[in-house]
C-alpha cells in the first residue's frame, strides 16, 4: 500500500512539473515528450522493483535506474547520451519538488553518467552545394524544397523553428534581410538571410499560391494541403534530396545545422557570433565545433608539413 501511495503521489507531481515547464517555462513539445518518456520509463522501473517504496525519488532509486536502463536488470540497453538525459531530467523533477515542498533535494548532488563528446557530423562545401543542386526542377515542390535546404543552411536553423516560421517572422532591417526564429526556451534571435537564401525564399513565397491555391495560411513553409509543413515531412525532404545527390553518409535537417555552424567557424567568424546565431545559451555547446575544425587543421598539418605525421 505504501508502494501504491508513493507512486501516485509521485506521478502527481509529474503532471504538476510537466505543466510548469509548459506553460511557464515555454518549453517546446518536443522536449516535453522527452521528459514524458524519461518520466514513464522511471516509474515503469519502480514499478518492477520492492525495494524503493517509500522513497522512489531518491538517489539509491535513480542509480538503480541507471543499471537498470543500461541493461544489467534487464534485457534492454539504453545509450549513454539517454541515460544521462532521463537523470538530468529526474534531477530538474526532484529540485522542482524540493521547492514546492520546501523540502530537502535528494538528488542535488546526484550527477548524471559523463558520455564522451561526438563531434558533429558537417556536410563539405561541394556535398551542400551537390545537396541543393540535386531537387528535381521538375517537381511540383521544387521551389518551396529549395527554399527550404537554402534557408536550413543559411540560418543555421532547427527543423522545428523552419517549419514554425511565420511570414511576419521575415523582415528587413535596413539592407538585409532577416528571420526571426524562436528557439528552446522560448529564446527568441534574428538571423540573416544571404543573396541565395534571400532569392530561394522569395521566388517559393511568390510561387506559393500555384502550389496550395487559395489555402494559404501564416505559415512560409506549406504542404500541398495548405496545411504547416511538418517536422516529419521536411526531414525527408532533406532525405530525400541526399540520396538523389548520392551522398552516403546519413543527411539530416541538423546535418545542415551543422555544416551552417562548421563552415563559420571555418571561414573565421567569432565563435560568440555563431553561438548567437544559433541560439545556444552558452558558448561552451558551441565549442565542440571547434573541435571538428581542429581536426581539420590536425589532418592538413599532417598531409602537408614534411615532418607533420
Amino acid at each position: 500500500m505504501a508502494k501504491a501511495q508513493a507512486l501516485k503521489e509521485l506521478d502527481l507531481y509529474i503532471s504538476e512539473y510537466l505543466t510548469f515547464i509548459s506553460v511557464e517555462k515555454g518549453l517546446s513539445s518536443n522536449t516535453i515528450s522527452s521528459y514524458k518518456r524519461d518520466f514513464n520509463l522511471f516509474l515503469e522501473f519502480l514499478s518492477s522493483t520492492e525495494i524503493f517504496n517509500n522513497e522512489p525519488l531518491g538517489s539509491p532509486a535513480v542509480t538503480e535506474f541507471i543499471a537498470w536502463r543500461r541493461g544489467k536488470a534487464t534485457q534492454v540497453k539504453s545509450g549513454e547520451s539517454s541515460i544521462a538525459r532521463s537523470v538530468v531530467t529526474l534531477r530538474n523533477l526532484s529540485a522542482f519538488i524540493a521547492k514546492e515542498t520546501k523540502g530537502l533535494d535528494q538528488l542535488r548532488d546526484l550527477h548524471p553518467p559523463k558520455i564522451p563528446k561526438r563531434l558533429p557530423k558537417a556536410l563539405s562545401v561541394s556535398q551542400v552545394e551537390l545537396l541543393i543542386g540535386s531537387i528535381p526542377s521538375t517537381s511540383k515542390t521544387f521551389v518551396r524544397d529549395l527554399a527550404l535546404i537554402e534557408l536550413l543552411y543559411a540560418t543555421g536553423a532547427r527543423v522545428s523553428e523552419a517549419v514554425d516560421l511565420n511570414l511576419n517572422d521575415i523582415a528587413q532591417m535596413n539592407e538585409t534581410f532577416t528571420l526571426r526564429f524562436l528557439g528552446k526556451g522560448g529564446k527568441e534571435r534574428i538571423v540573416p538571410l544571404g543573396k541565395y537564401s534571400k532569392e530561394a525564399l522569395d521566388n517559393y513565397l511568390e510561387s506559393r499560391h500555384a502550389l496550395v491555391g487559395k489555402r494559404l495560411n501564416t505559415a512560409v513553409f506549406l504542404n500541398l494541403r495548405g496545411d504547416r509543413l511538418s517536422r516529419q515531412s521536411a526531414w525527408q525532404i532533406i532525405v530525400s534530396a541526399a540520396k538523389s545527390a548520392g551522398i552516403d553518409e546519413l543527411v539530416t535537417p541538423h546535418s545542415l545545422r551543422h555544416s551552417f555552424a562548421t563552415h563559420l567557424l571555418d571561414g573565421g567568424a567569432d565563435i560568440r557570433v555563431v553561438q548567437e546565431l544559433l541560439g545556444h545559451s552558452s558558448v561552451t555547446t558551441t565549442q565542440i565545433y571547434t573541435l571538428v575544425t581542429i581536426d581539420k587543421i590536425r589532418e592538413s598539418y599532417s598531409s602537408a608539413h614534411p615532418r607533420g605525421r
